[in-house]
């Protein structure tokens, strides 16, 4: 019987959002799972409980539903198979499997102290060694470590690391990789607060939810053989693993709030599309066949190839994510996009449906993002409060005088002012653009005479009066 390919993403609520590198793994997980006509799972690994912020999984949740990538199971979808999906609800299964390992001679209990074991890293960084248990409570008989433990004395639980030899695995991007045993830590794997480290909670949950392909960043390949032995020691079949490269800034510096907005709910704000975001971040690691930019998901699920992913670091540059959201907004129908303004832009209301028609197709070209329509189309809905450079006011007057006579359409009005100007001796360019400052506030914007018929001749010539 064929295996069922289930893949997962397991974001910490801990941030604000979705971080923009998560999104970014979720997507190739749920693409490998639609390609394999498979399971896209969501877990929330909340078992740091120092760090937890209020409303981050509802937001997680939230980014993920707005960006098009739906999961089969999570803690929104009722009960699912294998529920429940966060970490905090699963603590006795935790302690059931820390338990088993001890009892297999693989994990043992560990009593040092916060201050022996703060003292212990500083002498190890001193004396320029890398900070690592030093196991001094490895070797204590394990029936005196279970007496200790039921005597009430705080303790948390180690993985026992076999002192030679190497573990090995094999990574589906990078192929094999090697660690010696030597320089993996005796790493703790249950809390004294019986909440489960990250490497012993994320091995338990992908076995017992039947994930059989693990897509995660490349930070977590050293943790990797960690998990490797924890698979090994339990007697679980392994799953794949693949570490993709981490989005890097245009300088290859680590993608960072300091540089770049880091959650997805920003770039929603900015009035990014969805579709734009994946096809985006789709193109991070993996080039479509042909070298083709613009792809929906539907198109990627049918030729992506994990195995074509790179290794080079992604650098995640917004001004090309700016062109192609571009592109996606120039692919709208005029109502699609009108709809989209409505959604984005919560000063217009109904009353200006038939005014916003006529605006669109002038600034659809020239819009990136939703964000910028009220830049570009705001003097359509009220007068400007200042200019971005001073008027001149024989120029003014030039245009008042070629406007107030001639029939109200872009091509009459260009011949009149064309006309005065040269009358008048001054540059038609100079005085078309103190007619846009004039009317719009700006040096830019969208066609400036098309832009006069939709003004309405009564309220151009109130601004130029003004």
């Amino acid at each position: 019987m064929k295996q069922i390919v289930r893949t997962r993403i397991a974001p910490s609520p801990t941030g604000q959002d979705l971080h923009i590198g998560n999104a970014y793994t979720a997507l190739i997980n749920y693409i490998v799972a639609r390609k394999h006509r498979g399971q896209f799972i969501v877990r929330i690994e909340d078992t740091d409980r120092t760090r937890l912020v209020e409303g981050s999984e509802k937001r997680i949740l939230q980014s993920l539903q707005w960006l098009g990538i739906p999961h089969d199971e999570g803690p929104d979808i009722g009960n699912g198979p294998y529920a429940p999906y966060r970490q905090s609800e699963r603590l006795g299964l935790y302690r059931q499997y820390a338990q088993e390992l001890v009892s297999k001679g693989h994990a043992y209990y560990c009593f040092c102290t916060p201050e022996r074991l703060d003292k212990m890293r500083a002498d190890q960084i001193r004396e320029k060694k890398p900070p690592m248990y030093d196991g001094q409570c490895r070797h204590i008989d394990p029936k005196e470590a279970q007496k200790r433990v039921q005597n009430g004395e705080k303790h948390v639980i180690r993985l026992r690391v076999p002192d030679t030899g190497e573990t090995v695995f094999t990574d589906g991007i990078r192929k094999e990789v090697r660690f010696d045993n030597a320089v993996i830590d005796d790493q703790v794997i249950l809390k004294s607060d019986n909440y489960p480290t990250y490497h012993l909670g994320v091995v338990v949950d992908d076995h017992c939810m039947g994930i059989t392909h693990i897509i995660r960043g490349e930070e977590w390949i050293s943790s990797t053989p960690k998990h490797v032995l924890l698979y090994t020691f339990f007697g679980w079949e392994m799953p794949q693993f693949f570490h993709v490269s981490l989005l890097r800034n245009p300088d290859r510096s680590k993608l960072s709030k300091r540089k770049n907005p880091v959650w997805v709910s920003e770039y929603r704000r900015q009035g990014f599309l969805p579709e734009a975001m994946r096809n985006y971040l789709a193109s991070m690691a993996w080039s479509f066949p042909g070298g083709k930019d613009i792809f929906s998901t539907e198109e990627m699920i049918q030729v992506f190839d994990l195995a074509q992913l790179k290794t080079t670091a992604p650098v995640f540059d917004t001004e090309k994510l700016r062109w192609m959201n571009g592109e996606y907004i120039r692919m709208k129908s005029d109502d699609d996009l009108k709809a989209l303004v409505y959604q984005h832009v919560d000063t217009l209301t109904q009353e200006h449906d038939a005014l916003l028609g006529k605006i669109l197709p002038l600034v659809k070209e020239r819009m990136k993002t939703l964000s910028e329509f009220l830049p570009l189309a705001g003097f359509f809905f009220e007068k400007p409060h200042g200019y971005e450079k001073p008027l001149k006011t024989d120029h003014v007057t030039v245009v008042r005088n070629a406007l107030s006579a001639c029939a109200w359409n872009h091509a009459a009005m260009e011949q009149a002012i064309r006309v005065q100007a040269d009358k008048a001796g001054l540059k038609a360019r100079e005085v078309f653009m103190q007619l846009r400052i004039a009317v719009t506030g700006k040096t830019v914007g969208p066609p400036l005479l098309e832009s006069l018929e939709i003004l309405g001749k009564e309220e151009t010539m109130s601004r130029l009066q003004t």
